[in-house]
């Protein structure tokens, strides 16, 4: 933000008595300067600003350069006190450019903001006296800014303040505008919407001056966009609910594009390519503990019992004798060649040497049952 010193010239001619501007012109010329005060001020901690007058007896300092807003009133009511007489131009940009020669802080670069509401039909309004006057401007590197509203606007294609701005105009640091009469805009909207105080908001300024050149009533009369609002009234108040709108349908936005995606995530799989998923802890569990059927062991199971069962029966003979012992055996081979041959070919070997080993066992213990 630019480190300046602000001089501002307020116009307490007769002119400005006049009601175009709610209430008066006066009235609406000390609310724009409340603006430019707190825009220049807010701009930057270093920045100071001054008052002083066009008319009356004399151009006149009222307030040296101060960050204290209340100053700035007092001024401004003397002022309305001193109302009377006609503008003298030359001088008062004279005494501003003074006044800003002895500011304390000599790092802040110089500025005049010039309020103009009555014709600059004092002496020495002439090309030559105000194009003398630009240049020892330009050489002193002061800016100025020219706010001309009511009977201050010239008739003409190029006026002569226009002129005067555009002899002062360094870099595009001077700025001239004219603010029509419009009930539904006062000076300050037009103000602080302008290139004047541009520098000093930044950014801000293309917004402010978008919702108050843009807005207007609809067709019934309301400003249904700021809720019943006149933008043009509180243009701050109006950046404000228009940021917050934005923000609002930037969320709605972000929401639906979310419960699109979320809505066509499970997409179709035609070629039935999809991976399945693993199965859970449960499954694994109910799996682990389910029997699994073995016909092979089932078999095995009842040649044993068939081949127990017949050596059971052979022991139990009385007149079985010791040398009976590879009967037995043959028995017992022969019971189980039957039973492993009604189970399959796979198991034979297995089972008859099983069978045949159990039949000798037996047959040894036999004589101990007899004695």
């Amino acid at each position: 933000m630019p480190l300046e010193a602000t001089m501002m010239i307020v116009d307490n001619s007769e002119y400005m008595r006049n009601g175009d501007f709610l209430p008066t012109r006066f009235d609406a010329m000390v609310d724009a300067l409340n603006v430019v005060f707190q825009t220049k001020t807010d701009s930057n901690p270093e920045n100071s600003v001054g008052l002083m007058t066009l008319a009356g007896h004399g151009p006149e300092v009222l307030v040296t350069h101060t960050r204290e807003l209340g100053h700035i009133l007092a001024g401004a009511h003397n002022a309305r006190v001193k109302i009377g007489g006609a503008v003298d131009l030359p001088t008062a940009v004279n005494v501003a450019q003074l006044a800003l020669k002895h500011r304390q802080n000599k790092n802040l670069r110089q500025r005049i903001v010039l309020f103009l509401g009555s014709p600059p039909d004092g002496p020495g309004t002439d090309e030559k006296n105000f194009t003398r006057l630009a240049k020892k401007l330009k050489k002193n590197n002061i800016a100025i800014d020219i706010v001309a509203f009511g009977d201050g606007i010239e008739e003409g294609e190029t006026s002569l303040l226009e002129i005067f701005v555009n002899n002062v105009n360094s870099g595009d640091n001077s700025h001239y505008i004219t603010v029509p009469s419009d009930p539904r805009r006062t000076l300050s909207d037009f103000v602080i919407s302008s290139a004047v105080l541009s520098s000093d908001r930044g950014d801000r300024d293309q917004t402010m001056a978008e919702i108050t050149n843009t807005a207007g009533p609809s067709a019934d009369g309301t400003f249904g966009e700021f809720g019943g609002i006149d933008p043009s009234l509180d243009p701050e108040l109006a950046m404000v609910m228009r940021m917050s709108m934005e923000e609002e349908r930037a969320r709605q936005r972000a929401q639906e594009q979310a419960a699109a995606g979320g809505a066509s995530a499970p997409a179709e799989d035609p070629d039935n390519t999809s991976v399945p998923s693993a199965p859970s802890s449960s499954q694994h569990a109910a799996v682990a503990t389910a029997p699994i059927p073995n016909v092979n062991a089932t078999d095995e199971a009842d040649d044993e019992e068939a081949a127990l069962r017949e050596a059971l029966r052979l022991s139990q003979e009385e007149d079985v004798e010791m040398g009976d012992g590879a009967n037995l055996a043959a028995a017992a081979t022969g019971s189980a060649s039957t039973a492993t041959g009604a189970g399959g070919g796979e198991d034979m070997d297995e089972d008859e040497e099983a069978a045949i080993a159990r039949a000798i066992e037996m047959s040894m213990q036999q004589p101990e049952k007899k004695k």
